[in-house]
């Protein structure tokens, strides 16, 4: 703390010093001569939006002379960039903006298109979040040629460093990213938001994402590293945000939008939208169907999703929005592999038994409220009621799987509620702008656990034998969790800046259940058995602290850096699973620690965009998996405990070139583009007290993670191509190389291309490729429950095509 208020006096004493002026100007519209519309004009370097008066006069008062940014909207024309000098010779700015004709517009997102290849990065500041000085992605799906209809997130993720990706079907039900040595596991690492609002099982019990959106419904994803701690929960991996479509633009009262979709192994997928504008009302709902039979035997699924947004302008001040999302899918699993299966037939599944169900929704309410040009207000509530249901054989997959005995059953059911208050506004600090946010939040949540017997049929039923007291555990989950978070962006001069931020973080998390404790012989025989309660609380708080700078003369060149506390409260939820693959440490602690980036990043001209970094992950009591013997059954089983400290370093790395406009034809109808996507990483267990552990790898790090591709565009048409390897790494901490159950092992280095086409004509949508060009063999994880145990195949080479018409 005393560091942080050393340097806002030291900063606010040079602020003193600087020459302050009037940034004035008067916009005029095409057609309206005598009176403007609102118009809404962007200052990039301060992320300050400011609104015209009626007349069409602005003002951004008290800069500091030097070069300024300009971006001028209002709804029906076109969207103009301008560069402006403030220095004592300034005069105010006269702005022309034209009409958008139907042949203009049409030629403006040819040009976008052209220009942007489905990366970018946030702003300073969005709305009521402060990005500054944090590293961010922001990746627009509908710029690239990807297969939506299957979620494929080795190719939406492409353009982002450092991700290992988790592939466990081939229809994209269920995402599964880490960041920088982070499991990928549901995107448990990351606190994963829809429209800004929570998405997972229980923020704090169990924050799984069982829920994906679809990407034919997203408009961008935003993804913010690790310093998001201070703004959006404690983890380490980060924050994403799924921002979904909400309709046309400008003022169409109706717009459709059907895409179908065919591909291999059965796979099909209708998705239907609809969206419109009709005065102060603002609409869009969609609806998806997807199914299929999977590469492997007994994979079948089926997927609905619905999501409804309707928007209510109730003034210029205030906006108010009200959303629902729905989701139900059934998959059969086909179970996972040993590495001599694998080697022999990675398409064969032993288990015809086993089946998962999620049934999800979704509900939120957002206002926003301009109280001035210069401050903003939102709130945003939400609530989830939600349940999966998983049956079949959990034992390992080198034991035959008895038709007549009794499957696995786990039942979960969640009820969650939540809001947040944002509060931003930008004032004058001694003679010069600052951007001061502060927010609260409330989550509740609330999870009820059974695991017991189901029947032995092979359908998907997932009703337990003995409902009142399942044979192997029952619990019920309360958590709660109350925050405070503040961050300030100070200007040093128009180009550089200084964010410190605090968090506060009450957490309770409790238990009450109960759960069998068993003996068993050699042959898997119970011999004794005895039922334990078990009722526990822990409630902790704590504050969390961080600071970003960022020194951005030009668009081409920014330099940043930040550091920012972490922690991670253990998952109650997850610490009483009975599976004879798996155990967890009964003394499980939270884990600790911080995050830093240090970087430079810059885009010339929309040609050349690039973004290097170096970060380090440091941890104390990190929770990891370890490789045991089990003592009375002598098998090997995967214990999760805290393993020891760990730090993780890595670099990372993203280039991408207009290959044309290098060559002096940024004006030509053919535009070639290629990316690379570089990432090296190390991470190691430290100050361990078993030797067994230290200095070994941490599970779960890739030592390099490469994308690169290249992309052609000529007028409306788009071809891309990308390939993608990731290296040789462990699965656990001991570093085991060979399990015989597959759980634990080396995940093997492999390399994936894919190739994709879309075209535009008029109405029409067309979308194909192929994925896995070159029909690799390969697998992503290894699974110590569902939807294995043992390794997951992933999907050979597949084709898709997709028809679309928009009207």
């Amino acid at each position: 703390m005393r560091i942080i208020v050393a340097l806002i006096l030291f900063c606010s004493t040079l602020l003193s010093w600087a020459q302050t002026r009037n940034l004035t100007g008067k916009i005029s519209l095409e057609g309206q001569e005598k009176k403007s519309q609102e118009i809404e004009i962007y200052l990039n370097e301060t992320g300050q939006f400011e609104k015209s008066d009626k007349e069409g006069n602005f003002s951004f008062d008290d800069l500091k002379e030097g070069d300024y940014t300009l971006t001028i909207y209002a709804l029906g024309y076109t969207t103009k960039t301008i560069q402006v000098n403030l220095n004592a010779e300034f005069q105010a700015l006269s702005i022309h903006l034209n009409l958008i004709t139907t042949n203009i517009k049409e030629v403006q997102i040819v040009e976008k298109k052209q220009n942007e290849y489905g990366i970018g990065r946030l702003k300073p500041v969005e709305g009521t979040a402060i990005y500054a000085g944090k590293k961010s992605e922001v990746v627009t799906i509908d710029d690239m040629a990807v297969n939506q209809a299957t979620n494929n997130s080795r190719q939406i993720y492409a353009k982002v460093a450092g991700l290992n990706i988790w592939e466990n079907d081939g229809a994209g039900i269920q995402l599964g990213i880490g960041g920088r040595g982070l499991s990928p596991n549901r995107v448990s690492n990351f606190n994963t938001r829809q429209n800004g609002y929570d998405i997972s099982a229980d923020a704090l019990g169990y924050p799984e994402s069982y829920y994906s959106p679809s990407a034919e419904a997203i408009e961008r994803i935003e993804i913010v590293r690790g310093a998001a701690s201070l703004q959006y929960g404690t983890q380490f991996g980060g924050f994403i945000n799924f921002k979904l479509k909400e309709g046309p633009a400008d003022t169409i009262p109706l717009e459709v939008v059907t895409r179908q979709t065919k591909g291999s192994f059965g796979f099909f997928n209708s998705f239907n939208s609809v969206g419109g504008n009709k005065g102060k009302f603002k609409y869009y709902a969609f609806y998806q169907y997807k199914t299929g039979d999977g590469w492997r035997p007994n994979s079948q699924f089926d997927v609905h999703s619905a999501h409804a947004n309707l928007q209510y302008k109730l003034n210029d001040k205030v906006k108010i929005g009200v959303e629902y999302t729905y989701m139900h899918y059934i998959a059969q699993q086909p179970g996972g592999l040993t590495d001599r299966m694998f080697e022999q037939n990675p398409q064969q599944s032993i288990r015809d038994r086993n089946w998962f169900q999620v049934n999800w929704n979704l509900a939120a309410l957002n206002i926003d409220y301009k109280i001035s040009t210069k401050t903003d207000y939102n709130f945003r509530a939400f609530g989830l009621m939600a349940g999966r249901d998983a049956v079949g054989n959990l034992g390992q997959i080198t034991r035959f799987d008895d038709p007549e005995s009794s499957r696995d059953l786990l039942k979960d059911d969640y009820a969650n509620f939540g809001f947040e208050n944002r509060f931003l506004t930008r004032y004058s600090f001694l003679k010069n702008t600052s951007i001061f946010l502060i927010g609260m939040r409330y989550y509740n949540g609330s999870t009820d656990r059974k695991q017991g017997d189901g029947t032995a049929a092979k359908n998907a039923d997932f009703s337990l034998i003995n409902e009142n007291e399942p044979r192997d555990s029952k619990y019920h989950f309360p958590s709660q969790n109350l925050a405070f978070f503040t961050e300030n962006v100070f200007y040093l001069s128009p180009t550089i800046t200084v964010t410190p931020g605090l968090r506060f973080e009450y957490i309770s998390t409790k238990s009450d259940g109960y759960y069998f404790n068993r003996s068993t012989n050699l042959a898997g025989q119970v011999i004794s058995e005895q039922k334990i309660q078990d009722n526990r609380a822990n409630n902790r708080s704590f504050i969390l602290g961080g600071i970003g700078f960022s020194y951005k003369p030009n668009e081409f060149f920014e330099a940043y850096s930040n550091v920012s506390q972490n922690y991670r409260s253990i998952n109650f939820n997850d610490m009483r699973i009975v599976n004879s693959n798996y155990q967890v440490d009964t003394n499980l602690n939270d884990e600790s620690g911080y995050s830093f980036d240090i970087g430079i990043r810059g885009n010339k001209n929309k040609w050349f965009n690039y973004d290097i970094s170096f970060f380090m992950l440091s941890y104390q009591n990190r929770i990891g998996e370890v490789r045991i013997t089990d003592p009375v059954l002598y098998r090997p089983i995967r214990f999760r405990t805290n393993v020891s400290d760990s730090r993780s370093y890595g670099l990372e790395s993203f280039f991408e070139i207009n290959l044309t406009s290098l060559l002096g034809a940024k004006n030509s109808k053919h535009q070639v583009a290629a990316f690379s996507n570089f990432s090296l990483m190390d991470a190691r267990y430290i100050n361990s007290k078993e030797t067994a552990f230290e200095n070994k790898k941490v599970e779960l790090v890739p030592h390099i993670i490469f994308k690169g591709g290249l992309s052609y565009r000529y007028k409306q048409f788009q071809l891309c191509y990308q390939y993608s390897y990731t290296a040789e790494h462990y699965t656990d901490a001991t570093n085991a190389t060979f399990t015989s159950n597959a759980v634990n092992g080396i995940i093997p280095a492999y390399a994936v291309m894919d190739l994709s086409a879309k075209y535009n004509y008029k109405h029409w949508i067309f979308e194909t490729g192929i994925n896995n060009l070159s029909n690799e063999t390969y697998f992503t994880r290894r699974a110590s429950g569902y939807p294995g145990p043992g390794i997951i195949p992933s999907d050979p080479r597949s084709y898709y095509l997709m028809v679309g018409l928009r009207f």
